[in-house]
Order: structure tokens, then sequence, then C-alpha cells
């Protein structure tokens, strides 16, 4: 029978996992739990079915639409998958999400073209950071880091306009960035604050290694201590990490959306 092309959207909670991609060493997988690695073993069950010891340990593999790190979290990450097997969008969703563990969960499957591909394809990129604001924690924090000194949100908004448009973020990037390109077009970036929360959105075409995670921290360098929003022009300019400020917490992070067309 022909393969077809599924996709679908995931989302997860990111804190006890490695990041959403398999990771190896040495060639061999690390032992460590993944989205993916969970993601392919439910898949697995669910269209092979059988004994897991008699067949192969994940005869479905998935493709998606960009890697999350350890602890980041998902609303909108887009996974595509082949197999031969003829697939009940409503019976499907329903049966992964019984299989998956509670802090992981999929929907919106259909049938796509062969030549759709969750990565390649996609357009625009929209991330989410949200943290706390004051001087002292609450119990319902959560895992979103507290920042106890004021804001000016105008001055962050000024600085993160600095980062629309297309430009190299050499400065953003963590030594694990494996795509030579350092080249991102940002489409949008907004900072507003909610009560007590701050929420920075920032939409682009391609994210480097911890680049969000970095802005963020750039920007809180700036506001702790009170430099102008020029700061951010300057550090991206210098197409030098060591001028950026430091990578936060990924807790707080969301990958909201994939856009295609």
């Amino acid at each position: 029978m022909p393969t077809k092309r599924y996709a679908f959207q995931i989302q997860y909670i990111g804190k006890n996992y490695a990041g959403s991609q398999i990771q190896f060493e040495n060639g061999e997988e690390i032992a460590e739990a993944t989205i993916q690695g969970e993601l392919e073993k439910a898949l697995s069950t669910l269209i092979i079915g059988g004994a897991p010891e008699k067949r192969e340990k994940r005869p479905i593999k998935t493709i998606f639409s960009g890697r999350t790190d350890r602890g980041v979290n998902s609303k909108g990450q887009v996974v595509h998958f082949d197999t031969d097997r003829t697939i009940v969008a409503s019976k499907f969703v329903y049966a992964m999400n019984e299989i998956l563990p509670c802090d992981i969960s999929i929907s919106d499957l259909m049938e796509v073209e062969k030549t759709f591909h969750a990565q390649k394809s996609a357009k625009k990129r929209f991330y989410r950071f949200e943290f706390i604001n004051r001087r002292y924690k609450n119990a319902f924090d959560g895992d979103l880091m507290l920042v106890k000194y004021p804001l000016d949100i105008t001055r962050m908004q000024t600085a993160l306009d600095y980062l629309k448009g297309e430009h190299d973020f050499s400065a953003f990037k963590s030594s694990g960035t494996l795509n030579p390109s350092k080249i991102c077009f940002i489409y949008d970036a907004t900072v507003e604050k909610r009560g007590d929360k701050v929420i920075v959105d920032i939409v682009g075409n391609r994210f480097l290694y911890n680049m969000v995670r970095t802005i963020i921290g750039t920007l809180l360098e700036i506001e702790g201590h009170n430099l102008n929003a020029e700061h951010m022009k300057k550090v991206l300019d210098s197409q030098d990490r060591t001028k950026a400020g430091r990578t936060v917490s990924p807790y707080g992070l969301t990958l909201m959306k994939v856009e295609y067309n």
C-alpha cells in the first residue's frame, strides 16, 4: 500500500523532558525521556500494535517543526509522520491522548500532501516568554522566573523594536547552534504587562539555539542596569555573544504557533 503523510499539533509541558528531540551521544540514544521518544512510542503502539519486544523499537518516525530545549513548553508544535495505514482522525486523536503521558497531548490531525514537511514548510514560528515582576514570590508562580526590580515596559518595547527585520543574530546564539546560518527574520516582537506577569511575544521565520532566552536576558540586563534601549541594537550589531545578556531559564518559554502557507 502507498504511504500517506499525516500532520498534527502537539502540546506539552517540557519540564520533565530533555527537550523535544531524541538525544544521541557517540551514536547511541541517551536514555533520558524526550517528547519525540514518548510520541513515537505511542504512535508505534497504536498503529503497529503488538508487544513492544516483538517489533522495531520505534517503527513510526516523526519530524517536528523545530527543536525545543529542556523545559520549554508547546501549544502549537507541528509534527508529521508517514504510514501505510488509513487513519480516522477523531478516533486516532482520542486513542493517542489516552496512551500519551498526562503532560503531552495532540490535536488537529489531518492527512497532508507528501510534499508537506513540518520543519521545511514552516514560514513563521511564534514564541512567548512569560515571567513575574514583583518584589516577592508567590506560591502560585510555579516555575516562572521572578524579576524583583521595576521594569520600564516602554523602554523594553523600544529595545525589542531593534530586532525586527532581517539580521545576523550571532550575538544571541549559544554554542550548541548546529546550523551555520545565523540570519533570521523577525516579523514582530512585543512586550506587555498584565498585572504581575510580563509577556514577551516574538514571531520569526526561524530561531537559533537559545536565541529567545538570550534576548530576554539582554532585555533584563538593560532594565537591571538602567541602560538605554539602543543597547539592544549595539549587541545585535556586534554579532558577539559576550556582549549579550545571560540565557534565562527555559521555564516560561512556549512555542505558541507554527504557520504554513
